[in-house]
């Protein structure tokens, strides 16, 4: 599942694909251990898949949405006196 998908999920909708997606990856393991699958590739899909969903809701718990923070601003910003700084040798 993409990223936009999962960030336009409601919190029960996020919150009941993540157990579905933990659902499907207990499975899958339980097949790769008794030899009957051999989906390693699906295996890391679906873990991928669950870190994304994790990733979502927390961030929606401590109210970030993807934005830039202050101090990830562009260098260009941070810079005063021309890029010179007080007592600086050339």
């Amino acid at each position: 599942m993409e990223l936009q998908k999962i960030r336009s999920l409601s919190d029960a909708e996020l919150a009941h694909q993540e157990r579905t997606t933990s659902d499907q990856l207990f499975r899958l393991r339980f097949q790769v251990a008794m030899g009957q699958n051999d989906g390693v590739k699906k295996l890391r899909q679906l873990r991928k898949e669950i870190a994304r969903i994790k990733t979502v809701a927390r961030e929606r718990e401590l109210g970030i949405h993807g934005e830039i923070s202050d101090s990830t601003a562009a260098p260009e910003a941070q810079e005063t006196n021309g890029g010179k700084e007080k007592g600086a040798r050339k």
